[in-house]
């Protein structure tokens, strides 16, 4: 999906200020595609249904049950919150999988990790894999429906305005 002016316009997830555990995504929102308001989605699960067919089917108001373009709107995109953009399209997470997005404590990025069934944290898409081969319960799931694409980090939406960067003397340096 287009940004308007920089800001992310669909397919949204938010970190607020108030100190999440480990930086972790807490809340997920979506701007209706037509009076453009946001609205807060629920689930992890609700969130990523909408992300992955957002390119087919654009997002609106109605999507949710009893929600209208004439309600008011749930969020406001301002700085209260880092905001952050998942990219629209990214496939829903496998069953029994959870896909973990962390913002690092110096706003420098963002973090993708999967957890198995069986609490694991797997990095990359060579330890999924393996893991897979390894578990036959799990022989079907198809690797393509894991991304670790980070969202994008709005900067306009963290303290200060801009991320914390390391110089490049001071990692010389350290």
């Amino acid at each position: 999906m287009e940004e308007e002016q920089g800001r992310p316009n669909q397919s949204t997830t938010t970190k607020t200020r108030s100190g999440t555990p480990k930086g972790l995504i807490d809340m997920f929102a979506v701007q209706c595609g037509k009076c453009f308001k946001w609205r807060k989605i629920h689930t992890r699960e609700a969130f990523e249904e909408i992300r992955m067919r957002v390119k087919e089917e654009e997002f609106v108001c109605q999507t949710i049950e009893g929600v209208s373009c004439l309600d008011d709107a749930e969020l406001e995109y301002d700085s209260t919150r880092i905001w952050v953009g998942d990219k629209p399209g990214v496939a829903k997470t496998p069953t029994g999988f959870e896909r973990k997005v962390v913002l690092r404590k110096d706003n420098s990025r963002v973090d993708v990790y999967y957890v198995t069934p069986t609490g694991k944290r797997m990095r990359t898409l060579n330890e999924l894999a393996v893991f897979i081969d390894a578990n036959p319960d799990f022989k079907d799931t198809p690797l393509e429906d894991f991304t670790f694409t980070a969202p994008k980090i709005m900067e306009e939406t963290i303290p200060g305005g801009k991320r914390k960067r390391i110089s490049r003397s001071s990692k010389e340096h350290g």
